[in-house]
């Protein structure tokens, strides 16, 4: 900032980094906006590269740090409704009315009087944003319905930003998302399913599914259909630093999923779409479903071994919760036996007694019989029935030689 005021630039602090500022938080990154050229900013700094040369951003690099700079610029049409296919470099009261929503268009100059609350400077407000932050709330800049049109993502980030920082949208940019809602199908699902992760990962998440289906957006942007007053007591179950699978599951369940085999197939097949999951990310739900399952039904009376296994899985707990927010009786009884299962010799997950290398050791070839018999070993050890190597050896061996075993 200094250097560009020091070449006679303007240069301001931009978007999120001001409103975390003023609202008392720790950004999480900081954007400059200038009247330099992109050129201009290259010839300033030693390290730089262009991440959007088309919109006048340069990348300035330090030793710890990389800084968004961005050369002050209205916007032309956004034909495929989320770039604008043409920029021109203007001043900074046209580049706040730009921008998506009024708390994310100030400007604070770092080297100005501090005009504002927490202001680390002189605030430029173009927007009436500090009014609305101050009021906690989410307004669009200028007309709501064109903003949207621009980018219907700007939907989902409202919902964000209202839930993250407690702040409710301003009715006629709730109502112009409402009207543009079923929009958000024509949006790039990696883009949809990034927001999404954001909210879900977020202790808000509760609040961003709520707002999300008083504006008709659940459909659009989740391929599901939400009940008409979902209570999120699932995600409310969660606790604040529960994992992204975690709260994409509470997620799916407060929309009514069914945890069956069929019924999680289902829902991973179009999230997997809707929201561009991983193949982890689709292993992890489909984990979370066969729990939950499997607690509601007959975990209680499956062999010693089956719910060892079962309690040993690391989405086991996390399972447990959401069993808690369905039914708590059952959670607690599954519990209490978790608990019973762990103060046994060598808990749930013990280290087993032999593996397939004392089994080559032993002089046998591997083979497709290795895994079940190694299971039916692992078995007897997490059932008490054998307690060390060499008991465990002497039941592989008779295993082996028995032709009905497998």
């Amino acid at each position: 900032m200094r250097t560009l005021r020091d070449a006679s630039f303007t240069a301001y602090f931009a978007g999120g980094c001001v409103r975390d500022e003023l609202l008392g938080r720790t950004p999480d990154d900081y954007d400059v906006a200038t009247d330099a050229t992109p050129e201009k900013i290259a010839a300033l700094f030693s390290r730089t590269s262009q991440v959007g040369a088309h919109f006048g951003v340069q990348l300035v690099k330090f030793e710890h740090a990389a800084i968004e700079v961005a050369t002050f610029r209205s916007d032309g049409a956004y034909s495929d409704n989320r770039r604008p296919d043409s920029v021109t470099f203007t001043t900074p009261r046209e580049d706040a009315l730009r921008r998506d929503f009024t708390v994310n268009a100030l400007f604070l100059d770092p080297f100005g009087v501090p005009n504002a609350p927490n202001a680390g400077g002189a605030v430029i407000d173009f927007v009436n944003g500090l009014d609305d932050l101050a009021a906690k709330t989410i307004r669009a800049v200028g007309n709501p319905d064109a903003r949207l049109a621009e980018d219907h993502l700007r939907a989902l980030r409202a919902v964000r930003f209202a839930a993250r920082l407690g702040f409710t949208i301003e009715p006629n940019t709730a109502l112009a998302i409402r009207r543009h809602a079923s929009q958000l199908l024509g949006v790039s699902r990696e883009r949809i399913g990034e927001e999404v992760r954001r909210m879900a990962a977020h202790p808000s998440r509760a609040a961003a599914a709520a707002c999300m289906d008083m504006l008709a957006l659940t459909r659009p942007a989740l391929l599901l259909d939400s009940p008409a007053s979902p209570t999120c007591k699932h995600l409310l179950a969660l606790s604040p630093d529960a994992p992204l699978e975690l709260a994409l599951a509470a997620w799916a369940l407060d929309l009514g999923a069914d945890v069956s085999v069929q019924g999680s197939a289902l829902l991973t097949s179009t999230w997997r779409s809707a929201l561009c999951l991983s193949n982890d990310e689709m292993a992890a739900l489909r984990w979370i479903f066969t729990h939950i399952a499997a607690m509601e039904s007959d975990y209680l009376t499956r062999s010693i071994a089956q719910q060892k296994r079962l309690a040993a899985k690391p989405c086991f707990l996390h399972a447990l919760d959401l069993v808690a927010a369905r039914d708590p009786d059952r959670a607690a009884h599954v519990q209490f036996r978790a608990d019973e299962l762990a103060a046994t010799p060598g808990g749930v997950s013990p280290h087993p007694f032999i593996t397939g290398d004392d089994l080559v050791a032993r002089g046998l070839k591997p083979g497709p019989k290795f895994k079940p018999l190694l299971d039916s070993v692992y078995d007897a050890q997490l059932e008490g029935r054998i307690t060390d190597a060499a008991q465990a050896m002497d039941l592989a061996t008779q295993l082996i030689e028995d032709p009905t075993a497998f």
